[in-house]
């Protein structure tokens, strides 16, 4: 065996026993724990806390409130990064906007929720400046914008980490896939402006940026600190229901919270076998 080929099985070996081994055996314990057959509440085989889970609403609100929010968290940081790639592109690389995208990329989590807890809450800055120009009577008419129905808090600090990126992604796709050049082709067979807009540029960006897209939404699915800062306390997305039946005193929850994370895991383990099958198809 040749040294390249050592050193790619050594390599091979370390990655599933510092990555894969460790997270299969979680899995595996939180499937006996969950179907009591290990955990303090060991009592034997059965599926009662799946038919708990899977039979109440709480588990499908939640998932639904998580879909929900990476959904639209995709959407709306694709449309802001197109806008800021595709009408700034320039002043992206110098300038002070060139300095100022990349500074949302250093917030944690955490910090971006404090902000948008801070800005757009009933007391918060938004509402004294409305309330100071005139605009707003009352603080107490501020529109809910923080654990609020529609999570728009939650979506909001999601989107304020994730355009930067995106907008900094579209930039570098536009000159390695030469979208320049394509639209000026595009406008020299007929196109107007508008059409090569729509019809190149963006339809390109969005095939080349695709599996970024969809790890994005994996992992707004899977967020914790913004939604358990921002969100309602009921229905609230799956990590937060997760930790919240997990950390309670009723130790009957936790089996619970192991269905609940399984349930996840399945979901995103979906999602990545889609994500490879595409780029089969692709490649």
């Amino acid at each position: 065996m040749s040294l390249r080929s050592r050193s790619g099985t050594l390599g091979l070996t370390t990655f599933f026993a510092v990555a894969v081994l460790p997270i299969a055996a979680s899995l595996l314990y939180a499937l006996l724990y969950s179907v009591g057959l290990a955990g303090l509440l060991a009592e034997g085989f059965n599926a009662r806390h799946w038919l708990v889970v899977l039979g109440g609403g709480e588990i499908w609100s939640s998932l639904a409130l998580s879909v929900w929010v990476a959904a639209a968290v995709v959407v709306t940081s694709t449309a802001l990064g197109l806008v800021l790639a595709l009408g700034f592109r320039g002043a992206l690389d110098r300038g002070a906007l060139g300095m100022a995208i990349y500074l949302p990329l250093a917030l944690p989590g955490a910090v971006a929720a404090f902000f948008i807890f801070q800005m757009l809450t009933g007391g918060g800055f938004v509402a004294r400046l409305l309330l100071r120009v005139g605009l707003l009577s009352d603080p107490s008419h501020f529109p809910p914008l923080v654990q609020d129905r529609w999570a728009v808090g939650i979506i909001l600090a999601h989107t304020l980490l994730a355009a930067p990126f995106l907008a900094l992604l579209f930039a570098r796709l536009y000159e390695s896939e030469r979208l320049g050049e394509l639209a000026a082709l595009s406008r020299a067979l007929g196109a107007s402006r508008r059409q090569s807009l729509w019809r190149v540029e963006i339809p390109i960006l969005l095939h080349a940026a695709g599996t970024n897209l969809a790890l994005l939404f994996i992992v707004v699915l899977g967020s914790y600190e913004i939604p358990l800062l921002l969100g309602r306390q009921a229905p609230q997305m799956l990590s937060v229901l997760t930790m919240r039946k997990f950390s309670l005193f009723d130790l009957r929850q936790k089996p619970e919270a192991f269905v609940v994370a399984l349930v996840y895991t399945g979901l995103v383990m979906a999602l990545i076998a889609g994500l490879f099958r595409r780029g089969r198809v692709d490649g």
